[in-house]
């Protein structure tokens, strides 16, 4: 093989692999919560995950969505819907995550992403809970399951 070509090689593949592994959001979720400095959360209510007062969302799942959103920055504003609502929310881009007890075996999964699930959260320390999110948004998912790893370790 020629050094014109062995060299050209190199830095395609180079040039191929500086992408790999670096998660994005083909939407631009993350750097939209960054530069608005808002998270715009879906609740569903889920006993003491997830309860609604009036206007007040409250509970652990609030509480870690908030907790998420100040390590950007960013205040949440809440959307409190039923589950199908949220997803919808999540599909039109309304909404930037959606809590409310779900777990791992969620029948949104071909319509949304969805974290891994996770325990020890009061009130389902033994329950898979996992957050949904827009599909593909990766740098959002990333961001968040590091958060809750983080979080719940304590």
């Amino acid at each position: 093989m020629p050094r014109a070509l062995r060299v050209l090689a190199i830095v395609s593949a180079a040039l191929a692999l500086t992408g790999c592994g670096i998660p994005v959001d083909p939407d631009g979720t993350l750097e939209r919560i960054d530069a608005d400095r808002t998270l715009r959360a879906g609740a569903s209510p889920s006993g003491e995950l997830l309860r609604v007062t009036g206007e007040d969302v409250a509970g652990p799942l609030v509480d870690l969505v908030e907790g998420f959103a100040r390590t950007r920055g960013a205040e949440v504003t809440w959307e409190v819907e039923s589950e199908e609502s949220l997803v919808d929310g999540l599909e039109s881009g309304a909404l930037d995550l959606a809590v409310g007890g779900m777990t791992d075996r969620t029948p949104w999964s071909d319509r949304v992403s969805v974290t891994r699930g996770f325990t020890g959260i009061p009130g389902a320390e033994d329950t898979p809970v996992v957050f949904l999110l827009p599909m593909g948004e990766n740098a959002t998912q990333s961001a968040l399951e590091r958060y809750l790893d983080e979080e719940l370790a304590r």
